[in-house]
């Protein structure tokens, strides 16, 4: 409680220090606009006024200096007077002292005010009184992490009766991170996060974003998630497939060479889930599966010590094909197998000592079947093989 508090009086005093700030930048640029536009109107609406006053002090001068002039003419020498007298007249003449130019009235002339309306420090007062709340515990929580191959499967609840969420944001860091990051924006609950390192803890936290509302809701309470299973890759080497820079997609090239591209390792494990999702154009030779060992030699995992599936749908265990059988895999769909320990101990009727329940599922249909094995066998290889070109293979 207290290192959320403290955290989150950080935050407010933050927030509202940037918005101080903000606000004061706001007004000393308004205020400065407005005293522009002062100056622009001061300087537009003297001018005229400026000239019609230097052409009447012009007028005035004029006529002051022609007023001495006849004075002087009258006072002056009786020899000098008519010469003075002739040049006063024709000064006289020339000037026109009847006329002024014209003054704009006073109506006319514009008288500069200032009008500031009161209700903005109303609004501005309710609006910030309403800014911001503080809420005590959040809508959603993070409720579950379950460890996958390089991953974690992230699941997270509404704990608030009352809040009807549109959509989740989850985000996650590594420990030795100072900033979180999106990873998953949406409608569902749960979301698997990829290309987790082994044995590292991240920490996680969800929000969501309340039906018709614009804002995210304040985050859960952040928790710790790891997993300790390495990523599933594919092997390298194999002439036939190009694999992407973290090994987990494969692409089927141009090469004539076929075979099977088996798993870096045995990292399928039973009780986990394995996600297979391709894209390409399918042939009854082609396999999707899991198989005990690596078997170089074989152009499918249509054999012994296998299970798998062919992108027809057909389902083949220990290389034999099973009566019950799966749409056909086409582009984009996903195949997913599950398996769990049923038997394990003396022989059985089967003629093995090992079985392991096997659940394979595509397109929205699934077949369940014991696989019988002469080993114990609980970690896996898997793999894939395709006749044409251009399948992509994503596995998770």
């Amino acid at each position: 409680i207290r290192e959320s508090a403290a955290l989150t009086r950080d935050v407010l005093e933050q927030h509202f220090n940037d918005l101080k700030g903000t606000l004061k930048k706001l007004l000393d640029e308004r205020l400065m606009s407005l005293l522009q536009e002062v100056d622009a109107i001061e300087q537009e609406s003297i001018k005229p006024l400026d000239e019609c006053q230097k052409l009447i002090e012009h007028g005035v001068s004029t006529a002051d200096d022609l007023l001495r002039e006849g004075e002087s003419a009258i006072h002056g020498d009786v020899g000098q007077q008519n010469e003075k007298l002739c040049s006063f007249t024709k000064k006289a003449l020339h000037i026109q002292l009847d006329s002024l130019p014209e003054v704009p009235s006073l109506v006319d002339v514009p008288c500069l005010s200032a009008q500031l309306d009161d209700c903005l420090l109303t609004i501005l007062k309710n609006q910030i009184f309403r800014h911001g709340t503080v809420a005590s515990r959040p809508p959603v929580q993070l409720e579950e992490f379950i460890e996958k191959p390089g991953g974690i499967l992230v699941r997270w609840c509404k704990v608030d009766d009352d809040f009807i969420p549109q959509d989740y944001r989850l985000q996650y860091r590594k420990s030795t991170a100072s900033h979180f990051e999106d990873v998953y924006v949406g409608s569902e609950t749960e979301f698997i996060v990829l290309h987790i390192d082994p044995n590292v803890d991240y920490q996680f936290r969800v929000c969501a974003r309340g039906d018709g509302r614009q804002e995210w809701s304040p985050w859960s309470v952040p928790q710790i998630g790891r997993t300790t299973l390495v990523p599933h890759e594919w092997t390298t080497g194999l002439e036939g497939y190009s694999l992407s820079s973290r090994r987990n997609i494969a692409l089927r090239n141009d090469s004539q060479s076929c075979g099977v591209l088996y798993s870096k390792a045995p990292t399928y494990f039973c009780g986990q889930t394995l996600t297979i999702e391709t894209v390409g154009q399918p042939d009854r030779r082609d396999s999707l599966g899991v198989c005990v060992e690596q078997q170089n030699g074989y152009d499918s995992l249509q054999r012994d010590k296998a299970v798998c599936i062919s992108t027809n749908g057909a389902v083949f265990v220990n290389g034999k094909e099973m009566t019950n059988q799966l749409p056909a895999v086409t582009s984009g769909s996903t195949v997913t197998f599950d398996m769990e320990v049923v038997q394990l101990g003396p022989s059985s009727n089967e003629g093995g000592n090992f079985k392991l329940r096997v659940t394979i599922s595509s397109n929205n249909r699934e077949v369940v079947f014991d696989w019988v094995l002469d080993q114990c066998c609980v970690s896996l290889y898997f793999g894939c093989s395709f006749s044409y070109p251009g399948w992509k293979v994503l596995v998770f």
